[in-house]
């Protein structure tokens, strides 16, 4: 999938069309595993996500990680390790990263699991059936800048890909149109 800019009007449907695309028919539950830290405003896209998301669809989506109790490098080999172990259930990833410069400001969808904490030389379990990424900053840029990226451009791709997600929920498992799309709009 190529990336979308997390200013793209179409962004949330274009999330949503590649995961309702990409989760196979025999999934009944997905696990939204949301990664990064309450405290770095570059690393907060994946707590931003799941604050966004929580409560939302219970029968058919977990949500692990938020704003209040952060999937960070302290507690996400522990998490990991109480995954729900059912066949039926797929694991969306979702975690801020750097990137070429091309990719700045934008969001990256694709099969497969992500590896958090890999641009920290962090040694932290792959994880993710799907990756949802934000790219917050180039990867050959000063690290310690990472805690002051602007919080409106995190904020607005965490609500694009919350969207998405919650999109893609509403139609893979037939909720009404009418159903909330995202708890804190």
């Amino acid at each position: 999938m190529q990336p979308i800019f997390y200013d793209n009007p179409l962004a949330p449907l274009l999330i949503r069309n590649y995961l309702f695309s990409s989760i196979p028919e025999y999934v009944d539950h997905l696990v939204v595993l949301c990664i990064g830290s309450n405290r770095i405003n570059g690393d907060s896209l994946g707590p931003f996500v799941g604050t966004l998301l929580s409560g939302l669809y219970p029968k058919h989506m977990t949500i692990i990680g938020n704003l209040k109790r952060p999937v960070d490098a302290t507690n996400i080999k522990e998490i990991v390790k109480q995954f729900p172990a059912s066949p039926s259930t797929y694991t969306l990833a979702i975690d801020s990263v750097v990137g070429i410069s091309d990719y700045i400001h934008t969001i990256v969808v694709r099969n497969g699991a992500l590896t958090p904490g890999s641009a920290l030389d962090k040694n932290l379990p792959s994880v993710g059936d799907i990756s949802i990424m934000g790219v917050m900053m180039e990867d050959c840029e000063d690290i310690a800048t990472l805690p002051y990226t602007n919080l409106h451009i995190v904020y607005q791709m965490a609500k694009a890909i919350a969207l998405g997600i919650s999109l893609t929920v509403r139609q893979r498992f037939g909720y009404e149109s009418t159903s909330s799309i995202l708890i804190n709009n």
